[in-house]
């Protein structure tokens, strides 16, 4: 008989494990409800473009709704993604230490359920896109590509972590697709620094599975790298606070926008100093502590968007 209760091994001792019913939880952990931090780090991008569109628009009037249905959609599309990533990698996942625990390989949710719940997730999602403008429903729309192909990148490529940046920072465009119904060089310019943060912190991620990857097959840029992802990680954090600035710049951002940049790339800078590659448990510290660092950015963006529309 399947024991629902069994926790996955990277994400013991949570709520999902010690609260949640127990034909429920292998669910929750499909949708990742027991690690939120990729919802977290998925709704970044959202609301530094979301608090940067209005700084343009100069009108807080949309913000505080456009943040919540923001906060609703990342965390239902991030289960959406993990889910889909579940179903595509059962089988990779069953070889891979850290993760032959998740739900579909050790035998607690069933393909057929995994997809039944896919499509939930998606419904929801879709609810929650309908609010927003036409020219936002098309543009988060167009991002289904994107999560689609993902899960297959580390078969084929060294970079899968670029394709997850591509998905993972869309949001950097949603906030103005939402706010303005447009698209500015702002907002571009934030996406390629969002992808820039992406690849970093996902590579991070990645060195926690190096030896499982290497035997499997399966590639990533922590394989890519090796012993220089430091070097390599210095250049994609310096990227990221590059881009952002001239996103920043574009935008007509002010002193606050920047102070929160500053704050933003002292904490990226403390993860390529602390990084060790080989210590697992720190690379996922370093990881989550990401979230942090997108806070502190958010905070410089949405100070200077109620400057500017108070002027």
């Amino acid at each position: 008989m399947t024991d629902f209760s069994a926790p996955v091994a990277d994400a013991t001792a949570n709520w999902v494990d010690t609260h949640a019913p127990l034909w429920a939880r292998p669910y929750l952990r499909l949708a990742r409800m027991d690690r939120p931090i990729g919802a977290w780090l998925l709704l970044m991008p959202c609301l530094w473009s979301a608090a940067l569109a209005a700084g343009v628009a100069r009108d807080l009037s949309h913000l505080p709704v456009t943040l919540v249905l923001f906060a609703i959609g990342a965390l239902v599309m991030r289960g959406a993604g993990c889910t889909w990533n579940d179903i595509t990698d059962r089988d990779l996942d069953g070889r891979v230490e850290r993760t032959r625990s998740r739900p579909i390989p050790a035998g607690q949710v069933t393909v057929e359920q995994a997809v039944a719940f896919l499509g939930l997730q998606l419904l929801i999602g879709l609810v929650v896109l309908l609010q927003f403008n036409w020219f936002a429903v098309a543009t988060g729309v167009a991002s289904l590509i994107i999560v689609a192909v993902y899960p297959f990148m580390k078969r084929v490529t060294y970079w899968p972590q670029a394709v997850l940046g591509l998905a993972f920072s869309w949001g950097a465009l949603m906030g103005f697709a939402a706010i303005l119904a447009r698209i500015d060089a702002a907002a571009l310019w934030l996406y390629a620094g969002s992808i820039a943060w992406v690849i970093g912190y996902d590579t991070i991620y990645a060195h926690q599975d190096t030896d499982d990857d290497a035997l499997i097959g399966v590639k990533s840029t922590a394989l890519l790298f090796g012993e220089n992802t430091q070097c390599w990680l210095a250049l994609f954090y310096g990227l990221a606070v590059v881009l952002v600035a001239l996103a920043l710049w574009q935008g007509g951002a002010g002193l606050a926008g920047y102070l929160g940049l500053a704050a933003f790339a002292a904490h990226l800078g403390s993860q390529v100093v602390r990084l060790r590659i080989t210590d697992s448990p720190l690379c996922l510290r370093l990881f989550r502590s990401n979230r942090d660092a997108g806070l502190v950015l958010f905070a410089g963006l949405l100070v200077d968007a109620i400057v500017r529309a108070s002027v």
